[in-house]
């Protein structure tokens, strides 16, 4: 399950873990539903009329793009021994994950489910396979959500956390 599924870091999770043969839910807005299906995902929630994190669907890997539910609401809808990856550094993932080292540790330690943080580290050999892979049209990034000569107006777009895919700013 991703969580963000429609952003610069969910678009690719989804079509990265549809390479790996992983079945996706995807979660994001009303208005990203297709957007989130055309590149691969096999359910799609609409975070706007349904919490998943109240829903029966258990899931062995959560990744969370996006931080918008408490470690304790990911733990209840993972597997036994599912894991959770929360990836970047939004302040809202940073707030919801950094609850502090103890509590983090208290809602781990006696289970067997894990709890993962990524920080993008770019190496030759990723970059080399995501490059094949979008070759050979396995996994492709998704339309600029907006492409503008104003670099603000592109960070303002991005501070809303709705982007949609990627955000280009040209320059000339």
């Amino acid at each position: 399950m991703i969580n963000g599924a429609s952003g610069g870091v969910g678009t690719f999770a989804v079509q990265i873990a549809k390479v790996y043969g992983a079945k996706v839910t995807g979660v994001c807005s009303t208005r990203n539903l297709s957007l989130v299906r055309s590149i691969g995902a096999d359910e799609v929630i609409d975070y706007t009329h349904e919490d998943f994190t109240r829903a029966s669907q258990r899931y062995d890997l959560i990744i969370d793009t996006v931080g918008t539910h408490s470690l304790s609401d990911y733990r209840r809808v993972l597997k036994p021994d599912g894991a959770l990856v929360i990836v970047g550094s939004t302040d809202k993932a940073v707030a919801r994950a950094h609850v502090g080292p103890h509590r983090r540790e208290a809602l781990f330690a006696f289970v067997s489910q894990k709890l993962i943080f990524i920080l993008a580290e770019l190496n030759p050999k990723d970059l080399d396979t995501l490059r094949d892979w979008m070759q050979a049209g396995k996994v492709t990034p998704s339309r600029p959500a907006l492409r503008t000569e104003r670099g603000s107006r592109a960070i303002r777009y991005l501070e809303q956390g709705h982007a949609r895919g990627k955000v280009i700013v040209t320059v000339d």
